[in-house]
């Protein structure tokens, strides 16, 4: 054409889209000067859409559009047009389900609106395979135009003023796409996620009334310092034992606050109207020892349910115990075994007395009003974290100098006050400064030495009454199976 050839050079350059191919195309262009001739060439860029790439042998473009049934099968595709609908039936499912008093035609969208809404969405992305993005644009801005005047006349009507329902439908239509011209199991999970949202809004709103703002300003400067102060913490060694690291010890402090936070909310939300075992439950992820001694304390004002209480305890006990093996498990998983087998047995003769107890009482009852300190306040996470760094730093020096032998005595004097400490050190001291017999002999050391001292705490702030009565029976039950289990059992795990 005009002294022009195209030819097709496999460039490096060359891009493949999901919808489209760019291809760079040499032009040759040909100038005769007499005898001799002179070519010079000029790269030009051309997009084909669904194309793959190929050449003939004599150098010309071949690679027409194809369709697009030929790199998805047909099967493929009403599979994913089925995830598309499947996630709009679900969502819509749970809306129905909000407003099932409303009769029919009283409502912008239920199951059957939400349900084509994920098909529309999923018509949307295979035309934009077919027919590029202008066409999918066009019915995404129709859709979204009719959903909002309706609903808009919806919320007129009723005096509802929600968005959640017009948001829900734009991530319906949405997520359709996605189950065409992505990945369709990104597209089914935000599908259960968002059916999850929308169904949690009681538990949500009462969440959120139950929670204080200095609840909620402790938790956005916890956020806030772990997020922007993390980063730059060093991930080193700073001090001259080689023991103390800021980023880990900063790291462990903010997990152990998440985890006692978690139960923290769990006694906010839930209150004292779901009993005294849900309370304790929840104590054991907060703080085992708190909820022992108010527990004492309301069972001196309160001798009839002393012995529920001390069921309470018993359960507050055993999740921490539980807690214990979860955090040496994570930190150092060749603590997980031998740790389970001294834990394990503890924690079900705990279990065990805890509901017979509940069994023999007077029933379900309400649980004291709990005064927990919020694990996410400031000044809780930073005692916390001066704790945890003054344990590591002195089991490392203690081993490093006098012997291993010095870490049950650490272990001891530890267990007095907390046990997350001394398991989150012993954990990182496991396999290179101590051995696997001194670390798993060092935590249940702390472990038998907090349970005494909860027991020290019953008699002490209850009196000696049922409380603690039924208490010391429970702890001495489970002490004693534990220690069968582990000098029975343990041998049988390697040394290392």
């Amino acid at each position: 054409m005009f002294g022009r050839r195209a030819t097709m050079a496999p460039l490096p350059s060359r891009v493949m889209q999901s919808t489209k191919t760019i291809y760079y195309i040499n032009i040759k262009n040909r100038q005769d000067t007499g005898k001799a001739g002179r070519q010079t060439f000029r790269q030009r860029k051309i997009i084909l859409p669904h194309s793959k790439p190929g050449w003939r042998r004599d150098g010309a473009c071949a690679c027409a559009p194809r369709p697009y049934h030929s790199r998805m099968e047909i099967v493929e595709v009403f599979q994913r047009l089925g995830v598309a609908l499947a996630i709009g039936l679900l969502v819509g499912c749970e809306r129905g389900w909000q407003d099932r008093d409303v009769p029919s035609g009283g409502r912008t969208a239920g199951i059957r609106t939400f349900g084509l809404s994920g098909f529309l969405g999923g018509l949307a992305g295979y035309l934009q395979t077919e027919a590029g993005p202008t066409l999918p644009a066009v019915l995404l801005l129709l859709f979204g135009a009719a959903f909002v005047v309706f609903k808009l006349r919806e919320s007129k009507a009723d005096e509802d003023y929600g968005v959640t329902t017009v948001v829900a439908a734009f991530i319906v239509f949405a997520l359709g796409a996605v189950a065409i011209i992505g990945d369709v199991r990104a597209a089914a999970a935000g599908g259960v996620i968002t059916t999850a949202l929308l169904a949690a809004k009681r538990s949500l709103h009462g969440f959120l009334k139950q929670l204080t703002w200095l609840e909620i300003r402790a938790a956005l400067v916890f956020l806030a310092m772990t997020l922007v102060a993390l980063p730059l913490l060093p991930n080193e060694t700073i001090d001259p034992w080689d023991a103390l690291n800021p980023f880990t010890l900063w790291l462990l402090t903010v997990t152990i606050a998440a985890i006692s936070f978690a139960g923290y909310v769990a006694i906010r939300v839930a209150g004292p109207s779901r009993g005294i075992l849900f309370a304790g439950a929840a104590g054991g992820l907060a703080s085992s020892t708190a909820l022992t001694l108010a527990f004492a304390r309301f069972a001196a004002d309160a001798p009839d349910s002393a012995r529920q209480l001390a069921s309470g305890a018993t359960i507050a006990g055993a999740l921490s115990l539980l807690r214990v093996l979860v955090i040496g498990g994570a930190l150092a998983p060749v603590l997980l075994i031998p740790l389970a087998i001294a834990l394990v047995p503890a924690v079900l003769v705990m279990l065990a007395a805890s509901f017979l107890i509940v069994r023999w009482g007077n029933g379900k009852q309400s649980a004291p009003d709990l005064q927990l300190e919020n694990p996410f306040k400031l000044g809780e996470v930073l005692r916390f974290g001066a704790l945890l760094g003054a344990v590591i730093v002195v089991s490392k020096v203690l081993v490093d100098r006098i012997g291993q032998t010095m870490l049950f005595a650490v272990a001891a004097v530890s267990g007095l006050m907390d046990l997350d400490a001394i398991t989150l050190s012993t954990a990182r001291l496991t396999g290179t400064s101590v051995d696997l017999f001194t670390a798993v002999a060092a935590i249940l050391i702390a472990v038998v030495v907090n349970l005494l001292t909860k027991v020290v705490l019953a008699f002490t702030a209850g009196g000696k009454g049922p409380y603690a009565t039924t208490l010391t029976l429970a702890t001495f039950a489970a002490i004693a199976a534990g220690a069968v289990a582990y000098f029975t059992l343990g041998s049988l795990v390697p040394a290392s």
